[in-house]
Order: C-alpha cells, then sequence, then structure tokens
C-alpha cells in the first residue's frame, strides 16, 4: 500500500511497465535503478548463452547481491581501520 505521502511512478523493466510507489524526491532515483537493471539484464544476455529474461532478471539481481555485499565487506574493513587509527590517534594523544 502506499503511504499518502508517497508518489507513484512508472518504469520500464524488461519491456513492460510498472508502476511503484516511492517517497517525494526519489522519484528519479527509482528511474535510474530500473535503467540500471534493464542495462544489466542485457549485459547478461549478451554475455552468456541465456534468452529468457527471467534467468536473466536472476542472474542480474545475483550479480547486484554480490556487489552489495562486496561493498558491505570493504565498508566494514574500512571502519575497522578507521577505528584502529583512532585508539592509535587516542593513546597517542593521551601521552
Amino acid at each position: 500500500m502506499s503511504s499518502p505521502q508517497s508518489q507513484r511512478v512508472t518504469v520500464e523493466l524488461l519491456g513492460k511497465e510498472h508502476e511503484f510507489s516511492c517517497p517525494p524526491g526519489q522519484e528519479h532515483a527509482l528511474v535510474a535503478a530500473a535503467q540500471n537493471l534493464n542495462d544489466l539484464v542485457e549485459q547478461m544476455k549478451q554475455r552468456s548463452s541465456v534468452r529468457n529474461d527471467q534467468k536473466a532478471l536472476l542472474m542480474a539481481a545475483l550479480h547486484l547481491s554480490h556487489e552489495l555485499l562486496e561493498v558491505k565487506s570493504q565498508q566494514a574493513e574500512q571502519e575497522q581501520q578507521h577505528d584502529s587509527l583512532i585508539d592509535k590517534l587516542s593513546q597517542h594523544l593521551s601521552i
């Protein structure tokens, strides 16, 4: 269900129009996300023997999920490095 504050946005995915609700001001982000997904599905079709839209969509979703997990892992590693540097700096300053 859409909340009173949400906007209805129509995007094209796999050659079909779909309507989604999104927060005000996020319409362009939703359209960009749909375009990115469409582009990735096309890349999956071109790189592999998959021609079925649904299988290409699943491959694109797995690819995006993998990228997200890698970014989260990198972010966690950077946070640990920052925490370590902050600890070292705090120790140095308290001397």
